[in-house]
């Protein structure tokens, strides 16, 4: 690459960056909605620009998605890297998360079809209200979203690996994750279902989806961690 190709490459690097900053802060704003107050917006921006600076340098055109797509992956990805480097959740809520999945997979395997709060909570040995603390504090203590399921950013768009045989494979495998998902997505209870896609397609905030329900932003917060615990139950084979 001669230097004019260079200097070009780099001004174009940078005229996207300067694009696409706001889409940083509204990324940051979007997940400091759903995380304890300790996690300050200007360090999700931070390492949102690091994710926005890296897909400037690896963006592909030639693959079919858009530049905003592809940085608005990158720079999530980033600032859910950041927020896991600096994990500021009790182990005792990892553990717990874990077993309501566990708890989850058991009583379905068990009754033939959706486990109800209580079914889990017994399963579990703790009250009603004991399990729904537990899914607020699951839900408060990790980012939780639907590509956090088994999916690398690699596999979604990363152009650095010129293997084909590689890229093959890894499209394969993301197919087929996203079918396998979305069929399990079609199969959760209707309540479930429903907050998943206002809350990932509508992109609505807890309080948003708690007017359309009438029920509370808790319970809301509740009907959610128990989707993404019986997806990651059902979807367990995929890890």
């Amino acid at each position: 690459m001669s230097k004019a190709q260079a200097y070009v490459r780099q001004q174009d690097a940078a005229a996207l960056i300067e694009r696409h900053a706001p889409l940083v802060k509204r990324i940051g704003q979007h997940l400091l909605a759903r995380l304890p107050s300790s996690v300050q917006l200007d360090d999700l921006i931070q390492a949102g620009m690091i994710g926005l600076l890296e897909a400037s340098r690896n963006f592909d055109g030639s693959k079919g998605a858009s530049f905003e797509t592809y940085a608005g992956i990158r720079i999530r990805g980033a600032m859910i890297d950041e927020i896991r480097r600096g994990d500021w959740v009790p182990r005792s809520v990892h553990r717990n998360s874990r077993m309501i999945s566990d708890a989850i997979d058991a009583v379905e395997q068990t009754l033939g079809r959706d486990a109800r709060d209580k079914e889990v909570a017994d399963h579990l040995s703790v009250s009603l209200d004991e399990y729904h603390l537990m899914l607020n504090d699951a839900a408060c203590g990790r980012i939780i979203g639907i590509e956090d399921l088994g999916v690398s950013l690699d596999v979604i768009g990363d152009s650095s690996d010129d293997s084909t045989e590689g890229e093959s494979f890894a499209g394969l495998a993301s197919e087929r994750f996203h079918s396998a998902l979305a069929e399990c997505i079609d199969g959760l209870p209707e309540r479930e279902a429903l907050v998943l896609s206002l809350y990932y397609d509508e992109e609505l905030n807890l309080k948003e989806i708690g007017q359309i329900l009438n029920v509370s932003e808790s319970r809301v917060s509740q009907i959610h961690s128990q989707a993404m615990h019986r997806v990651r139950a059902r979807m367990k084979d995929w890890y």
